[in-house]
């Protein structure tokens, strides 16, 4: 009977999300159906298709194009909104440089790897603050919706500026994520967005984004977001033996990949004579099946996860008097984590996890000489910054013998920035202080780490020569990321002895950047960087004993990347009214590990890193048509540092497209006073039904698409 009701329930739910989904669409049409359309006016061809580049223009006729001194990547705009993406995740995939690690489907772990130097020398910002996870240092951007992001920007080594949290120099790379700031036109007081995504995998996916002009100076933004999927897809499961036998070649279904998730978001933004502040509260939950690794001819899994992530953060910005500016950023978090791996033929494991989080900053930038400086001058500016951040972090957990790990962290920084006609400079050192404590000591683990202070430096420098538009920059980084709670603390496998990891960088690139006011081409940038990095002290886990489950985090890792990174883009004015922007990106990395020498391992190109990736981005708009086209391709790589046959993964590609288009509806029958719009798209992914792995074991999904309706009022 048990069997039975559960039976029942599922199809009750099914129904539901069947409906909501059924009530998003019909709403929509039926707006549609009501209205009399006729396309977009020029003008809001050009607002909306070629925003980019009237920025740029703007921004060039005022004073002479800002090049930042650290070589930056970016998606925003029109071709951020024409990418086929349904997570951060899936949109970082086109930088250069990156490795993504996808465990597949729509609610699958997503991790990515800059530069070989691991996913814990990733700091992720999600408006100017860091997503924090003292328990095992990375972020899963999966869980991140492309639903309110215009911009994600990727920093190798930090951002180029000084005047910022200490936090953001303690990274080996930054990767920011910048959510929607209420905007509103012609004299609006709101704007309401409604939206619904639908698609293979059983995806539903309905949102709301509603924003309030509260007085001139005050707005209010609130985005509200369900996703749902089933994540059954086929694929194809083929391995082939050494001796060139193949061993399995069948088709099958991904099961226990679904995902029910709730995401709401809250802001508050204020404008003030010479300053700025928000307030945002974000709130996401989840539960999804975890479909696991096809090994020992199993072929589905029962494990699940839930998660719970919640947080409040608030930044000011004052310019106090002239030349010192202020920056004041706060946070609170409170992140539940449950696993279940109901399978006791291996470990029953029903692990629960809450980690808290409590972060202050304040950042202090005095202009010493500049067009706002203490000392005026047109062509020389110079500041100076000192930023203190102090940050709580507290875990708890049901495991037994659990030493419940917290840690205070002080994070002292002080930068300068030269800019003098040709040349721009950037210099800073961090200082970190770390102070861990536990609270149920053990036998194995009676006392919590004690770790040195660090002070780390890094150097930047640009250089404009004479030749108008290219630039030469070069920078140096040092810089180390701490143990986390589960490196040092989880039972049975922490190691309180660790050190701290260190990466060292070294890049030396040119860029050249032209922009046009009239022809065909519009805008051309190229960028191409070389770079050397090492990994010192890296943290690896090895076996204990002769137990297969029983393993010990150890310093024993050293790498070696060697690698080169090459982006293009260009805007074409094909006519009047018909854009088109290509954009690429190539990626050429060799990263050995050195770690133990006569091993079979030495000198080998570390895990899933390829020797060659890249891609290439494609968006040609018309009115309001738009047709998008996306390429990503991942070269041969190994799944161990052991580059033998049976460890080679061969490479893999996919193509995907997309159409939308947008419009006005003219004579609605409903008195609204401003003209609403609608958008439709229609994604197509992986077109050619490519079957690959970016994990060994974990096939990904063919051919897939999805549709989406948005109504702007």
């Amino acid at each position: 009977m048990s069997g039975i009701a559960k039976t029942s329930r599922g199809l009750e739910e099914m129904q539901v999300r069947r409906r909501i989904t059924y009530v998003f669409l019909g709403v929509l049409v039926a707006l549609g159906a009501l209205a009399q359309v006729n396309p977009i006016d020029e003008k809001r061809v050009l607002d909306s298709i070629a925003r980019e580049f009237e920025l740029e223009e703007v921004m060039v006729s005022a004073k002479r194009r800002e090049e930042p001194v650290i070589p930056v990547q970016k998606l925003q705009g029109v071709r951020l909104e024409g990418l086929s993406t349904q997570s951060v995740a899936d949109a970082v995939r086109y930088f250069s440089g990156v490795q993504l690690k996808d465990y597949g489907g729509v609610g699958g772990m997503k991790t990515i790897d800059v530069r070989s130097m691991g996913s814990h020398h990733l700091g992720v910002f999600y408006d100017g603050i860091e997503i924090g996870n003292a328990q095992n240092g990375t972020v899963d951007l999966g869980k991140f919706s492309m639903d309110n992001i215009e911009e994600i920007a990727l920093y190798n080594g930090q951002k180029s500026e000084i005047f910022q949290p200490a936090k953001d120099f303690g990274s080996a790379g930054t990767l920011y994520i910048k959510t929607r700031r209420p905007r509103f036109e012609n004299g609006k007081s709101y704007n309401l967005h409604v939206t619904m995504k639908a698609g293979t995998f059983g995806l539903a996916n309905p949102s709301i984004l509603y924003e309030q002009k509260i007085t001139d100076q005050i707005h209010l933004s609130a985005n509200l977001e369900y996703t749902y999927a089933h994540g059954r897809y086929h694929f194809r499961y083929r391995r082939v033996m050494p001796d060139g036998t193949v061993a399995w070649d069948t088709t099958a279904v991904r099961q226990n990949g679904d995902v029910n998730a709730w995401r709401a978001e809250v802001g508050l933004f204020g404008y003030l004579r010479e300053g700025k502040w928000h307030v945002k509260g974000y709130f996401y939950q989840s539960e999804k099946g975890i479909p696991g690794a096809i090994v020992n001819n199993v072929w589905k899994n029962a494990q699940r996860q839930w998660d719970r992530n919640a947080f409040v953060q608030g930044s000011y910005t004052q310019r106090l008097t002239k030349g010192y500016d202020l920056l004041f950023n706060a946070k609170y978090s409170n992140d539940r984590m449950r696993y279940l791996n109901p399978d006791t033929t291996l470990m029953y494991i029903d692990n629960t996890f809450t980690q808290q989080e409590v972060y202050l900053s304040l950042a202090n930038r005095v202009a010493i000489v500049g067009s706002k400086g203490f000392v005026y001058h047109k062509d020389v500016n110079w500041d100076v910054s000192v930023s203190a951040d102090w940050m709580w972090n507290y875990l708890d957990g049901n495991l037994k013998n659990f030493v419940f790990p917290e840690r205070n962290t002080v994070l002292v920084a002080a930068a300068t920035q030269l800019d003098w006609t040709y040349i721009k400079a950037q210099a800073s050192v961090l200082g970190t202080f770390v102070f861990d404590k536990i609270h149920q000591p053990t036998l194995t683990m009676p006392t919590a780490t004690k770790q040195d202070p660090q002070w780390t430096p890094a150097f930047f420098l640009t250089v404009h020569p004479y030749l108008k538009d290219l630039y030469l920059r070069a920078y140096y980084k040092r810089i180390f990321r701490m143990p986390t709670f589960n490196d040092l603390y989880y039972t049975d496998m922490g190691n309180i002895a660790l050190k701290p990891e260190f990466t060292i960088q070294y890049d030396g690139g040119a860029e050249y950047t032209k922009e046009w006011k009239s022809g065909v081409c519009r805008a051309l940038d190229i960028k191409i960087d070389g770079y050397y990095n090492e990994v010192k002290n890296k943290i690896v886990a090895i076996p204990k004993g002769n137990g297969q489950y029983r393993w010990q985090m150890m310093n024993l890792g050293y790498v070696e990347i060697r690698g080169c990174d090459v982006n293009l883009s260009t805007t074409l004015d094909l006519t009047h009214e018909v854009f088109l922007t290509v954009a690429g990106a190539y990626t050429y990395e060799k990263a050995q590990d050195f770690t133990e020498p006569g091993e079979i391992t030495y000198g080998g190109q570390i895990a899933y890193v390829p020797w060659h990736s890249g891609s290439v981005t494609a968006n040609l708009c018309w009115k309001g048509l738009a047709w998008n086209y996306s390429f990503i391709y991942v070269g041969e790589r190994y799944h161990n540092s052991a580059n033998i046959p049976a460890n080679y993964e061969q490479p893999w590609y996919t193509h995907d497209m997309s159409v939308s288009y947008e419009f006005k509806i003219q004579n609605l029958k409903f008195k609204i006073k401003n003209t609403p719009r609608l958008y439709f798209a229609v994604e197509v992914n992986n077109i050619f039904n490519q079957q690959y792995e970016v994990i060994l074991n974990y096939p990904m999904p063919g051919i897939n698409g999805k549709g989406i309706v948005r109504l702007m009022l």
